[in-house]
């Protein structure tokens, strides 16, 4: 996996040339270079307000790191320590599962802003997907909203409850 130069991705991103942003965020073009180069390393406070005159805001999201769980038959479960979130973009595509996930009707297309397809792909990939297909085409938010409708195994279920049910509120311990 490549490192990304947030900098670099936000000013592409909104469009703007180095010197635009630069300006804009009161750096000069030269070290906007460097710092994007990573030959520079700008302060936290540099990078947030060149990063929010691009129109962004830096943010901290929880890292997806996933665990095996065995079962009594066949390919371990890996699930992960929080449900992972994808951009509006990727989570309501037009996607055309790998030959490993959709080995029996390939080359379909599933067009996830049809609630019945998502759920066919959330189901195929939970069921023969690894950390890498989780992490291209499960939403957790629209995990959450399908949970109750999807067909899985009673195993895959009960690994992956834990997380899209979260952990048991304070109050229903408490009753």
């Amino acid at each position: 996996m490549t490192e990304v130069n947030v900098l670099k991705q936000a000013r592409e991103a909104s469009g703007l040339s180095q010197a635009a942003l630069a300006g804009l965020s009161g750096t000069s073009r030269p070290t906007l270079s460097a710092y994007e180069h990573r030959r520079k390393s700008p302060t936290l406070g540099t990078a947030e307000r060149i990063v929010g005159e691009a129109g962004f805001d830096l943010t901290i999201e929880p890292r997806v790191e996933f665990r095996e769980i065995l079962r009594e038959r066949g390919r371990p479960i890996c699930v992960p320590n929080v449900l992972p979130r994808l951009s509006l973009g990727r989570a309501l595509a037009t996607v055309e599962l790998p030959l490993h996930l959709n080995w029996s009707d390939r080359g379909r297309r599933y067009d996830l802003r049809d609630r019945q397809q998502r759920a066919r792909v959330y189901e195929v990939v939970l069921r023969e997907g690894g950390p890498s297909d989780v992490l291209a085409y499960i939403d957790g938010a629209l995990l959450v909203d399908l949970w109750a409708e999807l067909v899985l195994p009673p195993s895959i279920r009960a690994a992956w409850s834990a997380v899209v049910d979260g952990p048991p509120s304070p109050t229903a311990a408490a009753s």
